[in-house]
Formats: structure tokens, sequence, C-alpha cells
């Protein structure tokens, strides 16, 4: 039987690490082969490195393959940076309060838009709304649109993706749920792909959100430094 050196883990670790960095330099993604080239390690190897660092959050990968940093890297940053979560949910809170509708955080996670904070207006009344851990696709929905929008350009992305990046938000009518309106804006700077969405059956209500909507992403935006 063969027995793996004291050093085999040590270089694992290493390599992981690398692995990690290397997705730090490059916001926009890299696939497995491009992790090959750079890092100067066996596709074998790169591929378990790359599904472990998805498995354990440190690394996220997109539709197209590629992998980026994932959430839990933020998570080792401590207090030396606010958690994206933490600084929305008060922002969700009062601009669910000020448009009279459901306001939520999307997060693009596994090719999924997942929704991971939701808040909920005061009133009473029929309203649209989004549970927690909600699943939606990327290519349908002003959430999973927008989220995608709050990362660089890339070839071969949809138009209305840049055309949200471009104006800093999407409105969609009844694309996910007949009968509810929905208007999302990105949230660029906090190194994953995230967007604030509204949604509503009143489609007045989205007409009449865009400002709201702009200024709680700034203010969460203030927080990237």
């Amino acid at each position: 039987m063969t027995r793996a050196e004291p050093n085999d883990g040590a270089q694992t670790l290493e390599r992981g690490l690398a692995v990690l960095v290397e997705l730090g330099r490059h916001p926009d993604g890299l696939t497995t082969a491009q992790v090959v080239t750079a890092c100067g390690l066996h596709r074998s190897i790169t591929t378990r490195l790359l599904i472990s660092l998805q498995r354990t959050g440190f690394a996220v990968r997109d539709d197209a393959g590629a992998y980026r940093i994932g959430p839990a890297v933020s998570g080792l940053l401590g207090p030396a940076r606010p958690q994206l979560r933490d600084v929305a949910k008060p922002v969700l809170e009062r601009l669910a309060r000020a448009v009279d509708a459901t306001a939520s955080l999307v997060e693009v996670v596994d090719g999924y838009a997942i929704t991971t904070l939701v808040a909920e207006p005061p009133s009473d009344g029929p309203r649209f709304s989004y549970r927690l851990g909600n699943r939606d696709p990327l290519d349908r929905g002003a959430g999973g649109v927008a989220a995608l929008a709050a990362g660089p350009p890339r070839p071969g992305e949809p138009d209305r993706v840049a055309t949200a990046r471009a104006q800093g938000f999407i409105t969609t009518h009844g694309e996910l749920n007949a009968g509810a309106h929905a208007v999302a804006a990105p949230l660029p700077g906090w190194g994953e792909l995230a967007a604030i969405n509204i949604v509503t059956n009143r489609e007045a209500t989205v007409r009449d959100a865009h400002h709201p909507l702009l200024d709680a992403v700034r203010e969460i935006g203030a927080f990237t430094g």
C-alpha cells in the first residue's frame, strides 16, 4: 500500500489556496481550463479543488461554467467589511414600507437566483410575496436578470442584462407568475452577483418604485467602500 507523504495535506491546501487567489484576481470568473493554465495544475486536480471550493461556499459556478469567489470568502473578513445581508436587511424593510410592496435580496447561487432576504410591507391586503429560499432561473424574472447585471459584461450575455446594467434597473410583467409585476436593480461591488427585487400585483407600484429602489441601492453600495 502506498503511504501518503507527511506534506500531502499541506500541498493540497496550498494548491487550493492558489486556486482561490487566482479566482480573486478574476471577478468575471474562470473556467476549469483557465484555472489549469493559470495555476499550472493537472486538470483532474484542479477539478477536485474547484468542486471542494464550491461545496464549501468559497467558490460559485455560473451556468456558463465559470467559477468565481463565493460568499464564504467574505465571511473570513469579519468586521473588516460588513456582510451584504446585514447591510441590506434594514434597507429592504424601509423600502418595503416606502413602496408598499414586497422587497427582497436576490443572490446568484449555483446558477439560480435565490431569495436570501424578504421584507414585507406592514399594510394588509392581497400582494405577491417571495418566500425565503425561493429559487428562480436567471434568464427570466427581474431579480435574476438584475443580479447578472451586477457583474461585469460577459460575451454573449442577453441584451436585457446589458440594459439593466446600463440603466440601473429592469422591469418585468408576469414572467414568473401571472399577474405579478416586478422591478429589480443590480448591487455591484460586493464580490458576488446580487440584486434588490420588488414584486407586486399593482403595475402602478412598479412604475413609482424606481427612485426608492435606486436610493436603496445607493445606500447599500455606500458600505462597499
